[in-house]
């Protein structure tokens, strides 16, 4: 059984303990940059967070990250901040970050933006910027401009060689069927459309047409046989290379000059998420005076691709634990920082409540 510990401002010399004795999270009182200070680099192995966006509202416990008087001053404090994290990451870790925009009379300040491009200009490489449709949002009475249901979720790395799962993200494939006695994959692919094109096209030789035939019943054969999930055809004359027709720039006009034909599989194991997602935010009626609508669906999969099992996920404004929780609902382990000492003792209550269900001894750990 893991026990749990907690962590007063002055106290964190318990992060050894923790680090040492596997617990399953680690909650710290105190501001976060002071904090990440007293961790060990390379301690962690992803971090997602979502801090206080600026002139947005007032949290509990904070310390000025938010009400800067200037959005410059704000994100240059943010860019110290995940400095610190960089500093605490493993050299293979990610940093997720989630963050709203404000209006300044009138003005869409272009905060996510700001920051995104202020933490590529200190090293970091951002490698997703995730749109997050929150799908209702929240009524506007503006009538001059249209409602704001969406935020950003950006996926930052220190490194070009990082961990990631893709295997551990992906949709699962849909089987193929049959519709009229012809086999029929999940987006609708059953090869009559490229056998015309083939046969009429004017762009194929005749060994090329005859070679683009047999591609097409083999990869529908792989389909039947259950290898391949689903794939589109490119034929020459017919459908364009996806990115560039040049074959300077795009391998699949290459093999079009060459062949006449490429055959697209699509992954056995199923389709990697797109950069859009579409997640309601906290909906559940909240006692604890905690006004952020960040919803544990939104790292599921930034935890599930970025953190190895067993491994740590770190959020340094945590708040009520969402992102912890998440992280032990995968069996990971998690530290969280937050000025609130208010919110983290709610944060310990969520998750003691969920460790109650998975027979894990709750309890702070202390020396």
């Amino acid at each position: 059984m893991r026990k749990s510990i907690t962590l007063a401002r002055s106290q964190s010399q318990h992060i050894d303990p923790f680090l040492r004795e596997s617990a399953p999270y680690l909650l710290i009182t105190g501001d976060a940059l002071t904090q990440l200070r007293t961790l060990p680099p390379a301690s962690v192995h992803c971090c997602v967070t979502s801090p206080p966006y600026w002139a947005q509202r007032a949290y509990d416990g904070g310390n000025g990250l938010g009400s800067e008087p200037r959005w410059q001053d704000y994100v240059a404090h943010l860019v110290d901040i995940f400095r610190e994290v960089r500093r605490v990451l493993r050299s293979d870790g990610s940093l997720w970050l989630n963050l709203g925009d404000t209006y300044v009379k009138k003005n869409l300040s272009g905060i996510p933006w700001h920051v995104a491009f202020a933490l590529q200009d200190d090293d970091w490489l951002l490698r997703n910027d995730i749109v997050w449709d929150k799908i209702k949002g929240n009524p506007c009475n503006a009538r001059d401009k249209l409602r704001n249901v969406h935020e950003y979720l950006f996926h930052f790395v220190a490194n070009e060689q990082y961990y990631y799962d893709v295997d551990a993200i992906r949709n699962p494939p849909q089987a193929a069927t049959y519709r009229n006695g012809k086999l029929v994959t999940p987006t609708g692919v059953s090869g009559v459309k490229y056998e015309r094109q083939i046969k009429t096209s004017k762009a194929l030789s005749a060994q090329e047409k005859s070679a683009a035939l047999q591609a097409l019943q083999q990869t529908l054969a792989r389909v039947a046989a259950g290898e391949l999930p689903d794939f589109r055809m490119i034929i020459r004359g017919s459908q364009r290379a996806t990115h560039s027709d040049s074959p300077e720039f795009s391998g699949r006009a290459a093999e079009l000059a060459a062949k006449g034909f490429c055959i697209l599989p699509y992954h056995k194991n199923g389709t990697k998420p797109g950069d859009v997602w579409h997640i309601i935010p906290e909906d559940q009626w909240r006692k604890d005076h905690h006004y952020a609508v960040f919803p544990l669906e939104l790292c599921d999969l930034p935890i599930r691709a970025t953190c190895p099992p067993d491994g740590i996920v770190l959020d340094p404004f945590a708040g009520t634990g969402t992102t912890l929780l998440g992280a032990l609902q995968q069996g990971k382990r998690g530290i969280g920082i937050d000025t609130s000492a208010t919110y983290l003792d709610l944060a310990k209550q969520r998750i003691d409540a969920y460790l109650a269900t998975q027979q894990v001894v709750q309890g702070g750990l202390w020396e």
